[in-house]
């Protein structure tokens, strides 16, 4: 374990039998639609990666960037899209994957961001949630664990950009 990590909160093998379980309810709910899963970076890499792999009916991937956290552990509030998505979204289901839902803050703006563009359905998938910390109403439609208020890296989520290839999800000190 790493010295900074005093706590594996999440196991490797936890992670992925949850993800398979998303998977496949994502499969049975998507199956004969145009899923489009568009993963918000830089966090979601991991899970996205693995949850693509455990989904079993066609679908396309995009990305898109934003951003409410400096270098710090506490989110600034203020939300700025660092990097747009490519694909056209009208009419399409649309799944954001994301690493955490967090505050909610970048996810309520993402979302909104995105049923502007005319998705004819739009979802959420995060791998984390800690309803303590929420100050906005947004909820995922897919999660693969609730937490406590604890700083959490590995699996895709970092600490001032390190961390993110930890196979688990650990409490950083």
């Amino acid at each position: 374990m790493v010295k900074q990590i005093p706590k594996v909160l999440i196991s490797e093998e936890r992670i992925a039998a949850r993800v398979a379980e998303l998977g496949a309810q994502i499969s049975e709910d998507y199956k004969s639609k145009d899923l489009l899963m568009v993963g918000a970076l830089k966090g979601s890499v991991v899970f996205m990666s693995d949850l693509m792999r455990a989904v079993d009916s066609p679908m396309s991937i995009d990305f898109i960037s934003a951003s409410s956290y400096g270098s710090g552990v506490n989110t600034s509030g203020v939300v700025k899209i660092v990097q747009d998505m490519t694909a056209d979204i009208a009419g399409r289901d649309v799944l954001i994957v994301e690493d955490i839902l967090d505050t909610g803050t970048t996810l309520r703006h993402l979302a909104k961001l995105l049923l502007e563009r005319g998705p004819k359905s739009l979802k959420i998938a995060a791998l984390l949630e800690k309803p303590s910390r929420k100050v906005v109403n947004i909820q995922a439609d897919y999660v693969g664990f609730t937490i406590p208020n604890v700083f959490v890296v590995g699996y895709g989520l970092d600490f001032d950009e390190q961390y993110r290839n930890l196979p688990y999800v650990g409490v950083f000190d």
